[in-house]
């Protein structure tokens, strides 16, 4: 989440009473982690706002980062564009940006996030993405291979 106040966040708390946050490039707030792991069913999932991750948007520095979080899926953003990979054991998920606020090197941002729906060792992430003032819904599925 970009520059996160008390006021979002108490918000976002009433969305979803178990938040979890990490913290973004500009965020000043020293309560949030700058990275998180949790568990959710048989998935553990990491959080990064990214801009640590060198250089962005590459997915072999991604992947290093979500081998040394240890986790099945790491969600990043800092690029505020949507991607998705599979990649070796896991997947790596990039929600964008909600409102689909750009970034000082690109204007060229179409709103997104994503929805995922973890069901024993399977994982659906629904990608809700705004494209030319329509909202095109895209599925990636992920199976895990074994709980270990």
């Amino acid at each position: 989440m970009h520059c996160l106040n008390n006021e979002i966040h108490d918000y976002l708390k009433t969305l979803c009473p178990d938040l979890h946050i990490s913290r973004g490039e500009y965020d000043e707030e020293t309560r949030y982690p700058e990275t998180k792991t949790l568990t959710i069913g048989q998935f553990k999932l990491g959080l990064c706002h990214g801009h640590q991750v060198v250089p962005w948007e590459d997915l072999d520095s991604l992947a290093m980062l979500q081998r040394q979080l240890d986790v099945d899926i790491l969600v990043t953003g800092h690029t505020h564009q949507f991607t998705a990979y599979k990649h070796e054991a896991g997947v790596v998920i990039n929600p964008g940006s909600a409102t689909g606020a750009y970034r000082s090197i690109t204007y060229d941002v179409n709103p997104s996030f994503v929805l995922m729906d973890i069901d024993g060792l399977r994982v659906v992430v629904y990608v809700y993405e705004l494209i030319d003032g329509e909202v095109k819904v895209d599925k990636i599925d992920f199976k895990k291979t074994s709980t270990t």
